[in-house]
């Protein structure tokens, strides 16, 4: 029988081969030094990694490595390296570390750390963690290298201006809640941030069923942790909404980039009933440190937050080589130098291409996720036209039970709750109605209502014409933008938001003028409200 594709032909051949070992990067940190003597506090940083290396090694590292110079160590399998590159304004240390796993045969961890000082900088401290093997299916639950809680513990590490620390963060007063708020929201942070809340009984700052210290050891570097009592949830709540905020004994995660208006369903919350048994917290704490390792790997960037081991080496190597070159050695001596260099150079490619392999999975998967995500949209709001019509067959309204938000703390949320499918709030928007000064809120939700139901039904039978100079009630009208017409790039594509929901009179006082601009999204079948419930600034106005 014909092999039906080229794998299948090949797979007869392929098996007499020994299996494929394949490099998986596990995750990576960087971080700065503290403390003020840069030269000393690198010095720190660095006995704390050779002693580290030294207790897995199985053995004892030459002196050479311990006064920091360029050495070679070879135990049966755990193996070590290290290299120093000084020059003007810079001096960079590294070390690669191997130690076989112990209880998975041919699989080999590797620990590779570089601490760096250029200028007058603190020292810049990172680290990778990697794994070889020949196994199919890898498949680890990730933790941090006990030596980066040593170099917190001893010397002191931040990311950012976070400190780095071993320990979850007790949020014990409405103060640090609002600079925990604070954080989440900060452009500039790195790291992600696991929000753990305690249940309403909780009688003390310990989570049920998995320990939070334990947790934050193993995420050290990666994330920071944040222990919420019941009593200060309600910050993130009154700060960003129930759909974006955490409570109850649920846990989030706020990934780097959130604000008040990210899409709350990029920042994954896990409900309390989902880890309220020993089994159900062990996935949770198994899915939280699997998502910060692939996070670090994903946002720490090779080569200007990181550098790869491989990549000082090779500098090394050819700064030997052409210092032989210079001192007329003999060709035995440089042969040797350029055998390094091609082995230290193919390791870099190797390197490279494992990270490239790395990266292209994680687009096809994010590829696959976006289309899922995208036909399930399209399914589900599909689904939901279905429903409206068949309630409205029936003669009923279908928000006739909505309640109506009392201020606009909660508009954004009730907006994300009740028009879901029908209407959505633009980024732009959301920030108008954080700063709204216009006094009916429940008079800007029924515009809002209208928009999701009548003008959401007269757009998709094509009837926009029909709703120019529309009543919505008594002084509010829909009509077009005229003169405030302007474009908005919504979803990768540039819209024009040409109509306006306005309130009657001539005056433009925010707390009794109302403007709701929106424009229609064929695609998506849904309403796009642009700005809200301010009249727009323009040059003319």
């Amino acid at each position: 029988m014909m092999a039906s594709s080229f794998s299948e032909a090949l797979r007869p051949l392929a098996a007499r081969f020994p299996k494929v070992v394949r490099e998986h990067e596990i995750l990576r940190v960087a971080a700065t030094v503290d403390g003020r003597n840069g030269a000393k506090d690198a010095e720190g940083v660095r006995r704390e990694v050779l002693t580290w290396a030294q207790n897995r090694s199985g053995g004892r590292l030459p002196q050479e490595a311990w006064n920091s110079h360029n050495f070679d160590y070879l135990s049966g399998g755990r193996n070590s390296a290290g290299v120093r590159i000084v020059g003007d304004g810079f001096d960079m240390w590294a070390i690669r570390a191997d130690d076989p796993d112990k209880l998975v045969p041919g699989r080999i961890w590797t620990t590779e750390v570089v601490v760096g000082i250029m200028g007058g900088m603190r020292p810049r401290f990172s680290a990778r963690l990697l794994a070889s093997t020949s196994e199919g299916e890898f498949d680890v639950e990730p933790h941090t290298p006990g030596f980066v809680q040593q170099v917190v513990e001893r010397c002191g590490l931040s990311r950012g201006q976070y400190a780095l620390s071993p320990q979850p963060w007790m949020i014990d007063s409405s103060d640090e809640a609002e600079r925990l708020a604070d954080m989440l929201v900060d452009p500039e942070r790195a790291l992600p941030v696991f929000v753990l809340t305690l249940p309403e009984n909780a009688l003390d700052l310990i989570y049920p069923f998995f320990d939070a210290a334990a947790l934050a050891r193993a995420m050290l570097g990666t994330a920071h942790i944040a222990i919420l009592p019941a009593t200060q949830t309600w910050v993130l709540t009154d700060r960003f909404g129930k759909l974006r905020s955490v409570f109850g004994g649920a846990a989030r995660a706020y990934l780097p980039g959130f604000a008040e208006d990210a899409n709350p369903y990029s920042h994954r919350l896990v409900l309390p009933e989902f880890i309220g048994t020993p089994q159900t917290a062990a996935q949770c704490i198994r899915w939280m440190r699997t998502l910060a390792a692939s996070e670090s790997v994903r946002r720490v960037r090779m080569g200007r937050d990181i550098l790869a081991f491989s990549a000082i080496r090779n500098t090394s190597l050819e700064t030997r080589q052409r210092e032989l070159e210079t001192e007329g050695a003999s060709e035995s001596e440089q042969l040797l130098a350029a055998n390094a260099l091609i082995e230290a150079l193919q390791k870099q490619v190797d390197d490279e291409t494992a990270s490239q392999e790395y990266f292209a999975g994680e687009h096809r998967q994010a590829e696959d996720r976006a289309a899922t995500a995208e036909a399930q949209f399209a399914g589900a709001t599909f689904h939901i036209q279905q429903l409206l019509s068949q309630i409205r067959g029936r003669g009923e309204n279908p928000d006739a039970d909505v309640p109506l938000p009392g201020s606009w703390v909660e508009f954004t949320s009730w907006c994300d709750a009740s028009l879901i499918g029908r209407l959505v709030l633009s980024p732009r928007a959301r920030r108008g109605i954080r700063t709204a000064e216009f006094e009916d809120v429940a008079l800007a939700a029924r515009c809002l209502l209208w928009l999701a139901n009548d003008g959401r039904e007269r757009r998709i039978q094509g009837g926009d014409g029909s709703l120019a100079d529309e009543r919505v009630e008594e002084g509010i009208r829909n009509a077009h933008c005229g003169g405030d017409q302007f474009e908005l790039d919504w979803q990768g594509r540039r819209h024009s938001v040409d109509w306006h929901i306005k309130s009657g009179g001539n005056t433009r006082n925010p707390k009794r003028c109302l403007r709701i601009y929106y424009f229609w999204d064929p695609s998506l079948q849904q309403i796009v409200v642009a700005e809200m419930p301010a009249h727009r600034r323009t040059w003319a106005t």
